[in-house]
Order: C-alpha cells, then sequence, then structure tokens
C-alpha cells in the first residue's frame, strides 16, 4: 500500500482544542507557553482513495499529522526551533509508514519553503505548490464564468513579489494562451522583460508589465496576487479595487486576500480550488468535507502517492511550467477533479486545512 503523511498545524488555541479535545480543560497561560513541547501527533488517517482508468488502477492510504505549533509560534520562535520541531513532525510521519510527505500551512514556507527541511529529514516532502496553482487558476476561471463575465476578454491582473519569481511567469504564460487582457504589477518589473518576450513568442501576446500599482489595480476585473509573509503588497487599499473584482491570492499566508475580503464586501475573495477526492475514502474524521474533497495542495501529495513517485516534487521558490502542467495531467489521470472555488471568510483560525 502506498502511504504518505500531510502536517497541519494549529493557527489558534481554539484550533488547538479542535484538533486535541482533552486539552480543553487545562489554562489558557499554559497552553500558550507549553504548546509547543507537545509531541507531533496523529490527528486522521485517510483511507481508501483509489484511481481507476480502464485497466489501470492504483490505491493509496494517508494520514493527517499535527505539528503542534500555531501561527504566533511560527512569527516568534527562532528558525532553527521551527525546523527542528517540523523536522521532528516529518520523521514520525516516516517512523509511521509514510513514504512521502506534504508540508501545509506555516511548515511549508520555513526553511527556503521545505528545501531545509527535505534535505534533513531524510524523507521526500513537497509543498503542493505546483497543483495549488494549477487548480487556483481554474477556480478563478469557474468563479469568473459564474460571474458570467467571458473568461476570453476578462481584465486580468497578476500581482507578484521577489522570490516568487518564477510562480508568476508560470501564472502569466499559461493565463496568456486563453487571454489577451494581462497585466503584470511585480515589485522588480525590470526581471520579468524575459517573461514578457517568452509569452510575446509562445502566444502573440503583448503582456504589460509594470510597477505602477494603483493604475492597474482599478482596472483589472480579476486579480491573482502571490505573496509572502514578508511582503503582501500592503500599498493596495481595498478601496483600489474595482466594483465586483474577483481576488485569488495564490499561496499561503494570503495576507492581501484576507485584508481585501475583511475591507470589500462586494469583492468575490476566494482561495483557490477545492479538489475531489476519487474513491471511496473514509477514515478517522474531523473535518466534515475530507471525506470527499481536500485543498490542491493535499491532493499533490496523493496524486504522487497513486503514481509512487516518492520524490520532493513541488518545493523552494522553483516551479516550472512544465511541471504544473504535468501535475495537472496527473491529476485528471487519477479523477482528481475541480469541485468548486472556496470563498475566503473571516474565520481564518478554523480553517485548519489551508
Amino acid at each position: 500500500m502506498e502511504k504518505f503523511s500531510l502536517i497541519i498545524h494549529p493557527f489558534s488555541l481554539q484550533d488547538f482544542a479542535f484538533l486535541l479535545p482533552q486539552i480543553k480543560y487545562i489554562p489558557k497561560a499554559i497552553i500558550e507557553r507549553s504548546a509547543r513541547f507537545l509531541p507531533p501527533f496523529q490527528v486522521s488517517v485517510l483511507k481508501g482513495i483509489r484511481s481507476e482508468n480502464g485497466l489501470f488502477s492504483a490505491e493509496a492510504e494517508g494520514e493527517l499529522r499535527c505539528c503542534p505549533l500555531m501561527t504566533q509560534d511560527f512569527l516568534s520562535l527562532p528558525e532553527e526551533v521551527i525546523q527542528r520541531k517540523v523536522i521532528s513532525t516529518v520523521e514520525s510521519a516516516k517512523k509511521n509508514g509514510a513514504k512521502l510527505v506534504g508540508l501545509g500551512g506555516w511548515t511549508g514556507l520555513i526553511g527556503e519553503r521545505g528545501s531545509t527541511i527535505a534535505h534533513k529529514a531524510g524523507i521526500p516532502v513537497s509543498t503542493g505548490d505546483g497543483l495549488t496553482l494549477y487548480f487556483a487558476l481554474e477556480a478563478v476561471k469557474l468563479a469568473v464564468q459564474t460571474k458570467g463575465i467571458d473568461w476570453n476578454t476578462v481584465n486580468l491582473l497578476i500581482l507578484g513579489v521577489p522570490g516568487l519569481t518564477d510562480s508568476v511567469s508560470v501564472c502569466a504564460r499559461l493565463l496568456a494562451r486563453e487571454n489577451h487582457y494581462l497585466r503584470l504589477v511585480v515589485r522588480e518589473y525590470g526581471k520579468f522583460d524575459k517573461t514578457a518576450s517568452e509569452i510575446l513568442y509562445e502566444t502573440g501576446v503583448a503582456v504589460s508589465v509594470s510597477g505602477n500599482l494603483q493604475e492597474f489595480v482599478r482596472q483589472a476585473d480579476v486579480l491573482i496576487s502571490f505573496t509572502t509573509a514578508e511582503d503582501s503588497f500592503e500599498d493596495i487599499e481595498a478601496g483600489d479595487l474595482k466594483q465586483g473584482a474577483i481576488v485569488c491570492d495564490i499561496f499561503w499566508p494570503r495576507n492581501l486576500a484576507k485584508k481585501l475580503a475583511r475591507e470589500r464586501k462586494d469583492v468575490l475573495v476566494i482561495e483557490g480550488g477545492v479538489v475531489s477526492i476519487p474513491g471511496s475514502v473514509a477514515g478517522d474524521f474531523r473535518w466534515k468535507n475530507l471525506s470527499s474533497k481536500c485543498p490542491a495542495w493535499m491532493a499533490e501529495v496523493m496524486i504522487l502517492a497513486l503514481e509512487k513517485r516518492y520524490e520532493t516534487y513541488s518545493l523552494g521558490n522553483n516551479i516550472g511550467i512544465g511541471q504544473v502542467e504535468e501535475i495537472g495531467r496527473l491529476a485528471h489521470k487519477h479523477g482528481f477533479k475541480l469541485a468548486g472555488f472556496q470563498v475566503l471568510e473571516d474565520c481564518w483560525s478554523r480553517d485548519l486545512f489551508y
């Protein structure tokens, strides 16, 4: 049996009580000081993930495993302390039989977006960023269609920060195949001259690349952003957005999307794609929807397990267009499909699975 593990973590004390109900009787102050000293623990078992395609069939099983660090810990503890905790969680998953581990939330951001964790843990790990990007774009298309807008002529804007230039370039190249109204606003726009040239050569689309943020934001029907914890385009004000615009902040922690969701109720802010899981999934579930669907980062790990490809597929800041296209094809091969988009809400702390 092909086995995998998906690493999650609580955002808050409320989440900790949800994942580990017995601690709800412990005083809050004690939990805040001592929670990070708890060992990693299994949250749920995932069974019945089955792919069937003609004569081909494959089955995988896995788990959700908790790294007992809250958001405040990731933001305040020394990097080496956080890395040791995440590595110990990955190693505990390996001892439990996992051949591949997925890093979710903050665990996928530390150590050069998982690269250090993969090097030190001795087991393949993935952040799931490749499939997250693939299905996020599918979800954006669905959101545009839901609003009755023509996808081929919608005004698209991609925002990008340093450190995610490869992801921004892949997104732009994929979108330019279907839409000629594409613009890029990036912090270091001189670095995207090559991307603009590639898009012009591949599609004949002349993409506007600029650092003029407010002007392009006001004109955009759809805003797709690539941000980091250090830079989430804080200079964008909620009032800058077009009436009824659609926003998708692709990667975690989605600080820009959180801000806009709170301040603009007329704007549709989505987290990306929700993916249906093939087979008859069963297990010890504490998240009621996990039996039929999951976030794309989780699905990437499941797909690699079904393929018996135990490798560090999505890791670091380098994502290639071939990589995204390949994981998209493998998703459809195994029956993973877009199951809709997740509207971003204010109750962030309960969205444990990102």
